[in-house]
């Protein structure tokens, strides 16, 4: 019978990310890995398919590279001058974001509006939920 998992360099491959994030994935209970015979972790076929469904989208359709990804509820919108913070909770997770006011206006957010928040590295983009 033919081995259905992946060395786990080659599951990181796969998925476009580290190998420290798969361990990370690993412990937090993200990610289901097996031990092989070496004590190895090994990620199984069917996680690889599970977890790369498709690259993030916006909803324009275009390719997003970000993976961190809180979809949730506006709770408050402050603005002062050109720029405005907005505060979104995203189930157990409350995302604070420094955006400019247009952006506050284009989007139309305001508390209680879905949104969605996008983390990369230290940038945090919102996006209005369902355009």
């Amino acid at each position: 019978m033919a081995d259905t998992t992946l060395p786990l360099g080659a599951a990181a491959r796969a998925l476009g990310v580290s190998m420290d994030t798969l361990r990370r994935w690993d412990r937090a209970g993200r990610l289901e890995t097996v031990r092989d015979e070496r004590n190895r972790r090994r990620v199984p076929a069917a996680e690889i398919e599970r977890l790369s469904r498709g690259p993030r989208r916006t909803p324009t359709g275009r390719p997003l590279s970000a993976r961190n990804r809180f979809d949730g509820v506006v709770v408050s919108v402050e603005v002062d001058g050109v720029m405005a913070l907005v505060e979104l909770e995203a189930g157990p997770f409350r995302v604070i974001a420094a955006v400019t006011r247009d952006a506050v206006e284009e989007l139309g957010l305001e508390p209680g509006v879905s949104a969605a928040a996008t983390v990369k590295a230290t940038s945090v983009m919102i996006e209005r939920a369902g355009r």
